[in-house]
C-alpha cells in the first residue's frame, strides 16, 4: 500500500533529488532512483496538480487540463546530452491558450501565467490591444505587481506600428507569461494556499488576455 502524499514535502524532496540528479545525470543513476522519483516527485505532483484543477474549476468555472512535465531531455539535436530535466515543472492549461506554470528546482520556485504563444488571430489582438489604451493599462498592472517578464521575443516593432510606439516593449511579444519568483517558504509550509494566492493575484492579467486576446 503506498504511503500518503505529503505535498509539504514536494519541495524540500524535490530539491534533495534533483540535486543528486545534477551530480549523476546518467540513465544508470535515474533507473536506480526511479522509485524515489516516483514517490517523492511525482505522485506529490499528480496530487498537486489535481487538486489545484479542482479548486479553479469550483472557485472559477475553469476546468484546465494538467501537465506534469517529463523529465527526460530531448536530445536529438541538443549539443548537451544529458538525458534528464534538473528541474520539475507542471501546468494547469485552458483551451483558449492561457496557462498557469509552476516550475521547481535547486535553485528556484516559481509561477508563471499567461499564454506562452499566441496564434495568428490571437496576436492581432494582442498586438492591437496593447497599442491602444488597453495597453496602458497592462503596463500599470506589470508594474504595480512586480512581476518578472521575460524579454520581448522579436527584436523590431512589428509593422504597422511606428519604432517609437510608448508600448513598443509589449508589441515585441508573440505570447506573454509574467511570473512570480520566490515561492520557496510557501511551497514548504503550505503548498495548495501558496498557490491559490498565486494564481489569484494573477487574475487581472488572466482576466484581461481573456478579455482582449484570447
Amino acid at each position: 500500500m503506498a504511503e500518503p502524499v505529503d505535498l509539504n514535502r514536494l519541495l524540500p524532496d524535490a530539491r534533495v533529488f534533483l540535486t543528486e540528479l545534477a551530480e549523476n545525470n546518467e540513465r544508470d543513476w535515474f533507473k536506480a532512483n526511479k522509485s524515489r522519483y516516483d514517490s517523492n516527485l511525482k505522485r506529490p505532483s499528480e496530487k498537486l496538480l489535481a487538486q489545484i484543477a479542482n479548486w479553479m474549476h469550483e472557485t472559477q468555472g475553469m476546468t484546465p487540463r494538467t501537465k506534469l512535465f517529463r523529465p527526460h531531455r530531448d536530445v536529438r539535436f541538443a549539443e548537451d546530452k544529458t538525458p534528464y530535466h534538473i528541474h520539475l515543472h507542471m501546468m494547469w492549461s485552458l483551451p483558449d491558450g492561457r496557462a498557469w506554470m509552476l516550475g521547481l528546482s535547486p535553485d528556484y520556485a516559481t509561477l508563471g501565467a499567461g499564454v506562452m504563444g499566441f496564434e495568428p488571430a490571437q496576436l492581432d489582438r494582442w498586438r492591437a490591444a496593447v497599442a491602444a489604451d488597453q495597453g496602458a493599462a497592462l503596463g500599470d498592472m506589470i508594474d504595480a505587481a512586480g512581476w518578472r517578464v521575460d524579454p520581448p521575443t522579436l527584436q523590431r516593432v512589428p509593422p504597422p506600428y511606428p519604432a517609437d510606439h510608448p508600448r513598443e516593449a509589449l508589441l515585441r511579444y508573440k505570447g506573454f507569461v509574467a511570473w512570480r519568483d520566490g515561492l520557496d517558504d510557501g511551497l514548504t509550509e503550505n503548498p495548495e494556499d501558496t498557490l491559490r494566492q498565486a494564481i489569484t493575484d494573477f487574475a487581472p492579467l488572466t482576466d484581461w488576455l481573456g478579455d482582449e486576446v484570447v
